[in-house]
């Protein structure tokens, strides 16, 4: 247990059954177990795994104080009383992990042979890369969408700007005019007649224009089916608490590709935050997080969450949110101090293929040393297995393609981008001109 990760660690009391009384100290929990610790002199009176539990209770000790019960398998019952921060938050913790340990799929036996490891690191690396290129392929939708709605804009602008500047306009032309009932047209339609001398004939009160409907009906009738198309990255179970630390819930977390959103225990809507209202992401244990939003004249908007599943949502945040991620102390524990889950495994498969192939490769031996069988028949049998070696290959072609096509992706993007940055600059230079065009006239 001394290898994994404390979740967390809580102040309270443990009672000892065999002196009849209750020790002070810690209650520490891992991803896999449960300890205690006394203050005094740091001894484990208490270690369990969590797959041992059979139930997590509430109870009250002398019907007095309120306390938390742990029954094994083996009918060995623990009570622990004194809880800080409350008692509904460790319990709430506590039981988040004993339910995802328990509805999570048996572990497979642990490959027998290093071919069979390496193929397990290169399929979790494989998984990664595809949440990437999904996360990117949304991104691009999302910036096609810009540029087509900033096409469009243009468009009207050039067309409203076209209209306005030829004063000798056609009834026939003026219906072209027409066809296009958008509010830059009309915007720039009464400048050009705020502009015109009294006498000129073609004014708005002469026109009647074909009536249209109403954008903003328009708008929010669209909106849910842009919502509904909108994906899903990712979404895991989660522990969720908002300033008082002794207050915290159930619900879940989502990863959306313009934001997040936090949903309770119910699936209601506790708080979307938008990709650019996130101020910062403090990634303090692989298992929690907090995400802030920063105001000015009233309080920030803050949610910490705690997940046994959280490392499968922090490398997305890390690729959606690099600039706004902080990684504490405790995130920057090495993984060698730490029982990875297979997930986390994936992050270190570079070091580990190296390591491998230095040790496949053929070493010769030096002048006049002698090897004894035992080394002659170790280096007799391969490390990695025709059949793995096979699968090894078809897991680095598929990452050779997606590693391809996220290249040719980006490079699209990038082109996007510059055409998204020259069309703002065309239509930022018709507004300022515009805008001139109102100053004259004040």
């Amino acid at each position: 247990m001394s290898r994994e990760i404390c979740v967390h660690s809580w102040p309270c009391s443990y009672y000892l059954e065999p002196e009849k009384r209750w020790v002070p100290g810690k209650l520490s929990l891992t991803s896999r177990s449960l300890r205690f610790m006394t203050d005094k002199t740091g001894e484990t009176l208490v270690s369990f795994p969590l797959s041992s539990v059979v139930e997590i209770k509430k109870e009250a000790s002398h019907f007095v104080f309120s306390s938390i019960t742990i029954l094994e398998n083996s009918g060995l019952k623990h009570w622990f009383s004194s809880l800080q921060p409350s008692r509904n938050a460790v319990f709430s913790i506590i039981e988040h992990f004993w339910r995802e340990l328990l509805l999570s799929p048996p572990e497979a036996a642990l490959p027998v042979t290093k071919g069979k490891q390496l193929t397990g690191l290169m399929a979790c690396s494989q998984k990664r890369l595809e949440e990437t290129a999904r996360v990117l392929h949304h991104q691009g939708e999302q910036l096609d969408s810009i540029t087509r709605g900033l096409d469009k804009m243009e468009s009207d602008l050039d067309m409203a700007d076209r209209l306005g500047n030829f004063k000798d306009i056609t009834f026939k032309f003026a219906d072209s005019l027409f066809s296009l009932p958008t509010s830059a047209v009309e915007s720039l339609w009464l400048l050009t007649e705020l502009e015109s001398p009294s006498w000129w004939p073609f004014s708005s009160k002469l026109w009647k224009m074909p009536a249209e409907t109403n954008p903003k009906e328009s708008t929010s009738m669209a909106s849910p089916k842009v919502l509904g198309e909108e994906g899903v990255v990712v979404r895991i179970p989660a522990v969720i608490s908002q300033g008082n630390a002794s207050h915290v819930k159930a619900g879940s977390l989502t990863i959306l590709v313009s934001g997040l959103e936090i949903h309770d225990s119910c699936s209601l809507l506790m708080h979307r935050f938008e990709r650019e209202d996130i101020d910062d992401i403090k990634v303090h244990t692989p298992y929690e997080i907090s995400i802030r939003q920063r105001f000015i004249g009233r309080p920030d908007i803050a949610y910490r969450l705690i997940s046994a599943k959280m490392s499968e949502a922090i490398p997305i945040l890390e690729v959606q949110f690099s600039k706004k991620m902080e990684l504490l102390e405790d995130a920057l524990m090495p993984r060698s101090a730490r029982s990875s889950s297979p997930i986390e495994k994936g992050c270190s498969v570079w070091q580990a293929a190296s390591g491998l192939m230095d040790r496949a490769m053929p070493h010769e031996p030096c002048s006049g040393s002698q090897e004894g069988p035992s080394l002659q028949l170790q280096r007799s049998e391969p490390l990695v297995s025709e059949g793995d070696a096979q699968e090894l290959r078809q897991i680095l072609r598929k990452l050779k393609s997606l590693a391809l096509d996220t290249e040719t992706e980006l490079e699209r993007q990038d082109d996007v981008l510059d055409g998204i940055t020259a069309a703002i600059d065309r239509t930022t230079l018709t507004i300022d001109k515009h805008n001139q065009r109102t100053k004259k006239l004040t």
